[in-house]
């Protein structure tokens, strides 16, 4: 007979509405053997019982639904960001308050690389600087010759040299959009949204493949996993090939890897065919620890981009109405395609113009091939409105929302996007649950740092950088965000059956605490100490 092992805590909160509350609970083969006191499973036969986490409180292990797995790797770039970051050996970088302190950090480190190779640079968002929009005359101070590129912290913009737009062939001639250019007619060095971007990554060596699948990266993304107490973790843009997936299998197959993956493959103008026989085939390959099978849709762009798609009245400084990365079409063709082969769909809608076109063709796809329980999910839904809720609770269609843009954006969407009025109901969390949509929220990591208890902190109190509370009737109750960072978050990715609660027969994944979020001031919830966590019965402090 397979050991039992009692694990005792200071408090279990378990989402079981059963037994919402525990102080033991019993391992066995990496699953829940049962929940309750220090008996709790004694009819089982004999029990081994562990004070180890005894002064803990313990959750179900966070589930973050959408984040990528180059949050790891990224940082082999030089990062140019606003905020304050630390990187995964811990390493505070500082943030850039100007686009001088930007072209500083990029000089002082480029006579360090080595003849020929480009320096790349993320995390950049001018939204933040009060001055100038970033050009290739700024980049061109750092180098005249070698290739200079700073991707945007949302990744759907990126700024480059003079050099880098040689490289790529763009100049007054060129006429792709996505292109910025000047009065006279001139490349600014900015460059829009993916196929601008990626003449300029292809001749870069800018691969988010290579950056996700490396075995540092992977084991990278498993300790930034673990020191914010997720246990399953999405890679919400996947481009593997056999080898990658060769790879994960072996990786995630060690027994001391803390962490679940589900890889979500992206869709980006491949035929429907060809992507739905990848997905079955990707889906026969998983694993407990790798879980395979759904995709991913690209629409629209980023909002503090001006790149999102935005119904009327458009932007407040009269930008654009952002790019189309999927155009309406060929997203009503996928929508119809991959509904009727049963695959799941994560689907990237930020603008409420494009969650408008995405909830069209979900409908016309269900009216032609009715499919119970697809769970496809509506990913950032930053715009979203009540009726827009209320159609996709109809059509039974998930939301995951970007909590986390209220505290990093808010101030500046007001400003500068989208204006007061529509601010105030962005990542609209309480009409979403008010309309019946199974909720989850994220922190879309790299964008924002993953710590689901940060997201969750977001989601309640809604405050911005400048200490505003922007839209306090969206706000959710501390049980309402904990739960959208476990069971909703799971619900999204179908595995709610296996994970999520603390309930018997689910796996033995938890989240190890300092303190009960549920007991601090709502206002502390992001300053609750993660101590590690506990993946299928084994113990992972940080």
């Amino acid at each position: 007979m397979p050991e039992i092992t009692v694990f005792k805590a200071q408090k279990i909160i378990t989402f079981d509405p059963n037994l919402p509350e525990a102080t033991h609970v019993a391992v066995r083969d990496g699953r829940i053997l049962a929940v309750g006191g220090a008996d709790c499973a004694d009819a089982w036969g004999a029990v081994n019982h562990t004070d180890q986490l005894a002064e803990t409180v313990l959750m179900p292990g966070f589930v973050e639904g959408h984040a990528h797995m180059m949050a790891g790797a990224i940082w082999q770039y030089v990062y140019a960001g606003f905020h304050d970051r630390i990187d995964p050996e811990g390493v505070l970088w500082p943030g850039l308050p100007d686009l001088d302190s930007v072209v500083d950090r990029l000089t002082r480190i480029e006579p360090d690389l080595p003849l020929g190779a480009p320096l790349i640079a993320w995390g950049f968002d001018p939204i933040f600087l009060a001055s100038d929009r970033l050009s290739r005359a700024h980049l061109d101070r750092v180098s005249s010759t070698r290739p200079v590129v700073i991707l945007f912290s949302n990744f759907h913009l990126m700024c480059v040299n003079s050099a880098a737009l040689e490289l790529a062939g763009y100049d007054r001639e060129t006429n792709v959009e996505g292109v910025v250019k000047d009065g006279d007619g001139q490349p600014t060095g900015e460059l829009q949204e993916m196929a601008a971007m990626f003449p300029i990554m292809r001749r870069t060596a800018i691969d988010f493949r290579s950056l996700s699948q490396r075995d540092r990266a992977i084991r990278a993304y498993a300790s930034v996993a673990n020191r914010a107490g997720v246990t399953t973790v999405t890679d919400l843009f996947s481009q593997m090939e056999d080898e990658d997936l060769d790879s994960l299998k072996r990786i995630t197959s060690d027994d001391g890897f803390p962490l679940r993956l589900v890889p979500v493959l992206g869709v980006m103008g491949a035929p429907p065919a060809e992507v739905i026989a990848q997905a079955r085939d990707m889906h026969e390959h998983s694993t407990d620890k790798l879980r395979m099978g759904a995709v991913k849709l690209m629409t629209d762009g980023s909002i503090q981009g001006w790149t999102a798609r935005v119904k009327w009245p458009g932007y407040v400084g009269g930008q654009p109405n952002g790019i189309w990365n999927t155009a309406p079409d060929q997203i009503s063709a996928y929508c119809a395609a991959f509904h009727a082969a049963g695959v799941q769909m994560h689907i990237h809608v930020n603008g409420d113009q494009a969650s408008e076109v995405v909830i069209d063709a979900l409908s016309e796809a269900m009216q032609q091939a009715p499919w119970p329980g697809h769970r496809h999910v509506l990913q950032h839904g930053q715009m979203m409105g009540p009726d827009q809720f209320r159609r996709a609770a109809e059509l039974g269609l998930a939301v995951n929302l970007f909590a986390n843009h209220i505290w990093y954006f808010g101030d500046q969407h007001v400003a500068m996007t989208i204006g007061e009025d529509r601010a105030r109901r962005m990542d609209a969390t309480r009409s979403a649950l008010d309309a019946g949509c199974a909720l989850a929220i994220h922190s879309d990591a790299p964008v924002t740092p993953m710590g689901p208890l940060f997201t969750a902190w977001c989601a309640v109190n809604r405050r911005t950088m400048s200490g505003r509370v922007l839209g306090p009737s969206q706000a959710l109750s501390v049980p309402e965000a904990l739960h959208a960072i476990t069971l909703g978050a799971a619900h999204t990715l179908k595995l709610d059956a296996e994970i999520g609660s603390v309930e018997t027969g689910k796996r033995a994944d938890f989240a190890v605490l300092a303190q009960d979020p549920l007991a601090v001031d709502p206002a502390a919830l992001k300053d609750v100490p993660v101590l590690g966590t506990v993946f299928g019965g084994r113990v992972h402090l940080v």
